[in-house]
C-alpha cells in the first residue's frame, strides 16, 4: 500500500491512499528481487514414462489434456489456456529441433521455472529471469556433476535462447500482467476546517406544499416578511461554502491525476524502450555468435 498526502488551499487535506496488487508497482519501484539459484532439472517436472505419453500424442487438444496433468496446471481460465499453449508451442518446439525425452523434459521445466519466477513478483525482474535462464541453460550444457550435466550442445543453447527471446521474453510484461494480481484504486477524502452542519428535512403537509421541521409556524393570515417585501427580488448568486469546498476538491484531483498519468505514461514508455533495446542487443549478439 502505497499512502500520500496533497496540501490543498484553505486548510484542505485531501487523503488518498493505492492499494497496489501489481505490474505498475515495478514502474516505481527499485526493489531488487530475491537471487534464483539453478539446478539440474532432469525429471524434475515430467518423468520418463510422462514423455513416452506426450510422444504418443499428436492431436493438439490431447496435447493439452496430456500437459495440464503432467505440469499440474489448476488455475483458472483464461490463465489455462494461456499457460497451456505456451507448453504446447514448447513441445512443438522440441519437436522441430529433433530433441529427445532428456532434452524436452528438461526444457519443460526450465520454462515452468521461469515463468514461476516471472509472476512470482509484481516487480520488473526481466534481467533476473533473462539471467536464470541463461544459468539453467548452462546447467545442463557442461558436463560438471553433481552441478551439471552435458545434455545441450552449444547450438542447442544458441537455438533454445532464440526461440525463447522470439515468443517469451518478446511478450515479456503480457505474460506478467496476465498472471500477476491487477492494480485497484482506492480514494478517500479528510476534509479539515468544515463545520458540521445539521440536516435539514422537509416535511409534506396536507396540502401538497412542503415546510420544513425546523421553520416556524406562522399564523393564519400572516405573510412572511419576505412576501411583504414589495421591491424586486435578488437571487442570491454568491457560491456557498460547500460548493467552493466541492470545487477546489475536483480541480486539483484532477490537475493531481493528470499529472501522475503522465508520469505513468512516461515511466511505461521508458520500460518499453529499454525492453526493445535489451531484446535487440541480445539478438544482436545471437546473429554474431553464427
Amino acid at each position: 500500500m502505497f499512502c500520500g498526502q496533497i496540501n490543498l488551499p484553505q486548510g484542505l487535506t485531501v487523503a488518498y491512499s493505492y492499494i497496489c496488487e501489481t505490474q505498475l508497482l515495478s514502474a516505481f519501484s527499485n526493489t531488487e528481487p530475491d537471487p534464483l539459484n539453478p539446478k539440474v532439472l532432469l525429471w524434475a517436472d515430467v518423468s520418463y514414462s510422462d514423455m513416452e505419453e506426450i510422444e504418443n500424442t499428436k492431436a493438439i487438444p490431447e496435447l493439452e489434456r496430456t500437459l495440464c496433468c503432467v505440469l499440474g496446471v489448476n488455475i483458472p481460465e483464461p490463465r489455462r489456456r494461456v499457460l497451456l499453449e505456451l507448453y504446447v508451442h514448447t513441445v512443438l518446439f522440441c519437436r522441430e529441433s529433433n530433441f529427445n525425452r532428456e532434452q524436452t523434459s528438461v526444457l519443460l521445466s526450465i520454462v515452468k521455472s521461469m515463468h514461476q519466477a516471472n509472476t512470482e513478483t509484481p516487480l520488473n525482474n526481466m534481467g533476473h529471469c533473462y539471467a536464470y535462464c541463461s544459468e539453467l541453460l548452462l546447467c545442463h550444457s557442461v558436463r560438471r556433476p553433481p552441478f551439471s550435466i552435458s545434455l545441450f550442445s552449444s547450438e542447442d543453447v544458441t537455438q533454445i535462447l532464440k526461440y525463447l527471446l522470439n515468443t517469451y521474453f518478446r511478450h515479456y510484461n503480457l505474460y506478467k500482467y496476465i498472471f500477476t494480481p491487477q492494480v485497484r484504486l482506492d480514494m478517500s477524502f479528510s476534509y479539515s476546517g468544515m463545520p458540521d452542519e445539521d440536516p435539514v428535512t422537509e416535511t409534506v403537509s396536507s396540502d401538497g406544499y412542503g415546510k420544513k421541521e425546523n421553520e416556524p409556524e406562522t399564523a393564519e393570515g400572516e405573510q412572511p416578511i419576505e412576501a411583504m417585501n414589495t421591491g424586486p427580488e435578488v437571487a442570491n448568486t454568491d457560491p456557498s461554502p460547500k460548493s467552493e469546498l466541492r470545487t477546489i476538491i475536483q480541480q486539483e484531483m484532477r490537475e493531481e491525476m493528470i499529472h501522475m498519468s503522465r508520469q505513468l505514461e512516461q515511466r511505461l514508455k521508458e520500460s518499453a524502450d529499454r525492453l526493445n533495446s535489451a531484446l535487440t542487443s541480445l539478438e544482436t549478439n545471437l546473429q554474431g555468435k553464427k
